[in-house]
């Protein structure tokens, strides 16, 4: 492959999946925009507007170049239509955790891929069913995994999604924050 492929995530799971399943060493470039400005956005739409507010923002502060390519993401986790952010510190990761318990929400995660003449924006959903998570679980999962940077305070990777998922509806990889076949599918398109 003939092109660079630049990251707009700082997110350790996406340079990963991009590294083991499609077997792409990214260059990093962090997006330097204000995820908050988004209130008056249909939950649904804020992950792809924010994926290509953070290409936009990058194309701004480093033009791309012929030979290279952006992919930018965000992911949102909506629980009874409000979105979940990552939490803030410990006591708010539980409460987040006690009412995914039980409970189904949807995964978002919007997707921008482009070159220095065009870009695609696409997103993908998925619905994930938790099963009963005990105090105690949670708890566990608070001491052992890392709540605090993911959007919905867990990673379906880890423990705690393990233990405690009990149904997905659509793409696994989404729920980390990077549905990769679709991204492979649209990526495509500027390899060429």
């Amino acid at each position: 492959m003939n092109k660079k492929i630049i990251l707009g995530s700082s997110s350790p799971r996406r340079i990963q999946l991009l590294k083991d399943i499609l077997g792409i060493k990214p260059e990093v470039r962090i997006p330097n925009i204000d995820e908050q400005i988004y209130h008056e956005i249909e939950v649904r739409n804020i992950a792809s507007e924010l994926a290509l507010n953070k290409f936009k923002s990058l194309c701004i502060q480093f033009p791309l170049q012929p030979n290279e390519i952006l992919i930018t993401a965000d992911t949102t986790v909506i629980l009874n239509n409000k979105i979940i952010d990552k939490p803030k510190d410990i006591e708010e990761a539980k409460t987040i955790l006690h009412s995914l318990s039980n409970n189904s929400h949807e995964v978002i995660t919007g997707v921008c891929i482009g070159n220095h003449k065009d870009y695609q924006v696409f997103s993908e959903k998925t619905f994930v069913k938790f099963g009963n998570l005990r105090s105690e679980d949670i708890d566990y999962y608070i001491k052992k995994g890392q709540p605090l940077d993911k959007a919905g305070g867990y990673g379906i990777q880890e423990w705690i999604g393990q233990i405690g998922v009990e149904r997905i509806d659509g793409c696994f990889y989404n729920v980390m924050g990077f549905p990769v076949h679709k991204i492979y599918k649209f990526l495509q398109l500027f390899l060429t």
